[in-house]
């Protein structure tokens, strides 16, 4: 898997540097995971702005004006989430491009609504473009983190 999100985040640097754009994240559940891949990549200095691990909530409001109100009404696994967790990491950085996660990876912390596995996911352009989805992952914590991490960096791509 670690050769295979790579290789992801090498596609993904090439087309960025082709494309003179930069990319900033805001995880939650990966903890840093995107951030890490991204910054793998030999050269990434060139095409990644900055990275947000906001794991609290507390963080997702001070580092990236998530509203304390959406946290309320919707909870930090939520597509509202993400999606401001995406536009706070593009008003407090240089990036062109964000991509945003929130979910829960278990073992532990799933609901009947929102059972382990379920992850948001935002990206977001300087452009006013943004695009969220909703995954349900299974397997255990670490896989669910790693397609989190897969499945984000495959949307930069195709948004």
């Amino acid at each position: 898997m670690e050769s295979e999100l790579f290789e992801l985040a090498e596609q993904l640097g090439r087309k960025l540097k082709a494309n003179g754009k930069k990319i900033a994240t805001a995880e939650s559940c990966t903890g840093g995971w995107i951030a890490q891949t991204i910054t793998d990549v030999p050269g990434s200095s060139a095409w990644f702005d900055r990275g947000f691990v906001t794991y609290s909530n507390s963080a997702k409001v001070q580092m990236l004006d998530v509203s304390p109100e959406t946290l309320e009404k919707h909870g930090a696994v939520s597509a509202e989430t993400a999606t401001e967790m995406a536009a706070g990491a593009l008003a407090h950085s240089e990036a062109d491009v964000a991509v945003a996660v929130t979910g829960i990876a278990g073992p532990d912390g799933g609901t009947p609504d929102k059972p382990v596995g379920t992850v948001f996911i935002a990206w977001a352009d300087k452009y006013g473009e943004a695009k969220v989805i909703k995954k349900q992952f299974a397997g255990n914590r670490r896989q669910i983190r790693a397609e989190t991490v897969e499945s984000a960096i495959e949307g930069v791509a195709l948004f």
